[in-house]
């Protein structure tokens, strides 16, 4: 039983060691032969992606990246706010700052030491089809190349044009006129190293914003919104990229380790599961970066596909739980295209009535404190909350309130992901990833299946008489509690059987 993984930036490295960590052989499918080492790309690593690749035994990126918690905002020249980012009472960082380069770096060698991937570069995928299993038709510098596998997950990237096309997909949406300009550039800027700026119409800049993000070594990643006819060779060579960059920093000596010209876009495929292929990161969906929800999306996308594909190839589910990872990070795409387009909107509007409200809002919030809530320069990567999911089953007494304030985060409960803490077993999203858990309080039992018992109270506001139901990705399904007749901790899957009071149990036995 095998799953082809196709590309292997962040996204495919991620899937593949998630898989061969729960046991499952993986063909890892890229078409380049030797990756590129230069260029910060994707940079902002989010917690809980730092804690995927924490359980895959890639806890030193968190270690290596730049923390960083502060968000200032500022419009011209003066700072609107500050905002600092929640611990959460993890030991994990909110945010590191970490180049793509290294990531892949690190994770590539833990699929070096992984015996049940196999690593296929140099191929290009030219076709797939389903007769029965996955069949990948790729070109290599040998000839042609087939590949089967029981089923595949595409991490192609923007570019899997063809991969999409093959399944039937297309990205759908919209793409943003603005250019943007990234340039990482290495020099000494005391203070500013723990902390992102974002600079609404700065004089050097006029009409346009600035974002700055620090990185280890002393480098920093500037983004400039540049006009859509925006030429980088002739500012390079006419001297105006180094006007713009000296008017961030002055006199100070720096260096341009590397500089590149985007677009932005927002689109996402139609689908995410085309029968045996699940679709993951920006092979499914594309977002403007402000809020740094790709890469992160993109790491959910792989933990979502894994465990679900692990359970299958086990037998411990039937497909139809693949249809699952559709509904759960379809969801989470259009939640982020919404949130990513919102903020789009507000760095670029679209039309004079955006004009009028953004500088509104932007003016009142130099001296009201309520404006600022309204200034949108990108709401932080956060997990999705899968309260809607089929797999998950409401609790009446812990009603979802719906998306928490920016830099919230909402109260457990079912379809939401486990509190980052430890109990005398271990960190309980350690315990979860093992498989399918039941975090239980004191005299309950959970019959079928694991069992891990946990105070009342504390970061869970467990009650008595209750079970938490927790999924492999560590996402909570359900919370039962004794009497309760419902046999499945998800639709199709194998799980508890019932919940009992283990004290009544005894005390019964014992007559």
């Amino acid at each position: 039983m095998t799953v082809a993984v196709l590309g292997s930036g962040p996204v495919g490295q991620t899937a593949a060691l998630l898989l061969a960590r729960r046991g499952v052989p993986v063909v890892l499918v890229d078409e380049h032969e030797r990756r590129d080492p230069v260029g910060s790309k994707a940079i902002c690593q989010q917690r809980d992606t730092l804690d995927v690749w924490g359980w895959l035994g890639a806890g030193r990126l968190a270690e290596e990246g730049l923390t960083w918690t502060t968000a200032r905002t500022f419009h011209r020249d003066a700072e609107l706010f500050s905002l600092k980012l929640p611990d959460a009472g993890s030991a994990l960082p909110p945010f590191v700052n970490l180049s793509q380069a290294r990531v892949e770096e690190v994770l590539d060698e833990l699929i070096a030491r992984q015996p049940l991937i196999d690593v296929r570069r140099g191929h290009r995928v030219t076709g797939v089809a389903q007769p029965g299993c996955v069949e990948l038709r790729c070109e290599t510098k040998d000839g042609p190349r087939r590949i089967e596998a029981d089923y595949a997950i595409a991490c192609a990237g923007a570019r899997g044009d063809t991969v999409r096309r093959t399944l039937g997909q297309h990205l759908e949406g919209v793409s943003f006129p603005d250019l943007f300009l990234i340039c990482d550039i290495r020099a000494d800027l005391p203070g500013w190293a723990a902390e992102r700026r974002f600079y609404f119409d700065p004089p050097w800049n006029p009409g346009r914003q600035v974002l700055i993000h620090p990185c280890p070594g002393s480098q920093f990643r500037v983004d400039w919104q540049v006009p859509g006819d925006y030429d980088l060779a002739a500012e390079e060579s006419g001297g105006a990229l180094d006007r713009r960059i000296r008017a961030i920093l002055g006199n100070r000596p720096y260096e341009v380790v590397w500089r590149s010209v985007y677009r932005f876009h927002t689109r996402l495929v139609p689908r995410m599961r085309v029968g045996r292929v699940l679709l993951a990161g920006d092979c499914a969906h594309l977002v403007a970066p402000f809020g740094a929800r790709g890469l992160n999306s993109g790491v959910a996308d792989a933990e979502n596909a894994a465990w679900k594909l692990a359970a299958v190839l086990r037998g411990d589910a039937g497909e139809e739980l693949l249809e699952s990872y559709h509904a759960e990070r379809h969801a989470a795409a259009v939640e982020n295209a919404a949130v990513t387009t919102a903020t789009m909107d507000f760095l670029v509007p679209r039309d004079d009535e955006q004009r009028r409200r953004r500088l509104d809002v932007l003016t009142r919030a130099a001296h009201d404190p309520a404006a600022c809530a309204q200034v949108d320069s990108g709401r932080l990567a956060e997990p999705f909350w899968y309260t809607g999911s089929p797999l998950t089953t409401p609790d009446p007494g812990r009603p979802f309130a719906g998306r928490p304030p920016r830099g919230a985060l909402p109260a457990p409960g079912p379809g939401v992901l486990l509190p980052d803490v430890t109990v005398a077993s271990g960190r309980l999203r350690d315990l979860a990833r093992q498989g399918f858990l039941a975090l239980t309080t004191p005299g309950v039992r959970a019959e079928g299946l694991r069992s891990v018992g946990i105070p009342l109270g504390g970061a869970l506001d467990a009650r008595p008489g209750e079970a938490w139901l927790v999924r492999p990705d560590a996402y909570v399904a359900a919370v039962l509690r004794v009497g309760d007749q419902r046999a499945h901790l998800v639709p199709g899957v194998r799980g508890v059987t019932r919940i009992v009071d283990d004290v009544g149990d005894r005390a019964h036995a014992a007559e």
